[in-house]
């Protein structure tokens, strides 16, 4: 069962790549990367071997952490308990969980995975989770508990991972790696999750646009993620959101936007800090945290 959160980033160009959003010769990639539309638009000359190869990395990155393929790394380790041998890209994502998991007091934890499927399961049968089975099913979140070495990754009993908070900014952030050593300097690359490279020739930066705002906004070297609490709603009642707080608060509706050097820290940041309950917590905790910034947030009443 795959719930795909609604997206607050649109891209200029994506919508309308013309003449006066980008340049006439660019290339663009339209795509799929972990469930989410994808694109790469950039200007080069050997732009098709260039999206070859990096349609390649996606797909050998989703090996890794996509839920919905079989034999991924993140499955087979939400089979057993036990990954035995993970790749280095699944150390390193997990490294930077622990660490924004340390930042964000613990609201970024991606082993609410056995309480999201609870809720998504009750959900799709038109129902709601007895009240005990979320209280034993919360009991297993704690990514504290979850064992990280380079021979081998371990669970708790009980416990899964989901690594969808993170994991498309993630790629994205190995996708520009990918282009920069093939020698492109100016590139945007969208995997759910924004990362604008350069400026593209005679430009001054990318142009994106947030949800609801009129004008796009240009992006030079940065990258960009955005969230909201109630992007997909997972009861009848509208009170349960699809992004889960560890604690088993309901924030507030709230969407945020977060800019970063690496789209993996905004991704992860704003997923976790959309469950805060006020503008003044998130810039607080970004204080510690000096590559990222705060670049939008909203929040309207609560109607539940």
């Amino acid at each position: 069962m795959q719930m795909k959160r609604r997206r607050f980033l649109s891209f200029v160009s994506a919508a309308c790549l013309t003449a006066t959003t980008a340049p006439a010769f660019a290339y663009r990639w339209q795509g799929v990367a972990l469930g989410a539309k994808a694109q790469i638009v950039l200007d080069h000359p050997e732009a098709e071997a260039i999206i070859a190869a990096a349609r390649a990395e996606i797909a050998r990155l989703e090996q890794i952490f996509s839920l919905y393929r079989s034999d991924s790394e993140v499955i087979r380790l939400n089979r057993t308990g036990r990954l035995e041998a993970p790749s280095f890209e699944m150390l390193e994502c997990l490294t930077l969980v622990r660490r924004i998991h340390e930042v964000t007091g613990g609201l970024f934890d991606p082993t609410v995975q056995p309480l999201w499927r609870l809720l998504a399961e009750a959900s799709a049968a038109g129902r709601s989770p007895q009240a005990a089975q979320v209280k034993a099913t919360r009991a297993l979140v704690g990514f504290d508990r979850v064992g990280i070495d380079t021979a081998q990754i371990t669970l708790a009993p009980g416990q899964a991972l989901t690594l969808n908070g993170i994991a498309q900014g993630f790629i994205a952030d190995k996708v520009a790696v990918l282009l920069a050593t093939r020698g492109v300097k100016d590139v945007l690359i969208d995997t759910g999750e924004i990362v604008a490279m350069g400026a593209g020739q005679g430009r001054e930066g990318w142009p994106v646009t947030l949800r609801g705002e009129d004008r796009a906004r240009l992006w030079r070297d940065r990258a960009l993620a955005s969230s909201a609490t109630f992007g997909t709603v997972m009861d009848e009642d509208g009170q349960q959101g699809h992004i889960l707080s560890p604690e088993g608060a309901v924030p507030p509706p709230t969407e945020i936007t977060i800019s970063a050097s690496s789209a993996a820290v905004a991704d992860g940041l704003s997923t976790a800090l959309c469950l805060v309950s006020s503008e003044a917590e998130v810039r607080n905790v970004l204080d510690s945290i000096k590559e990222a910034r705060l670049e939008r947030y909203l929040q309207r009443a609560s109607s539940h």
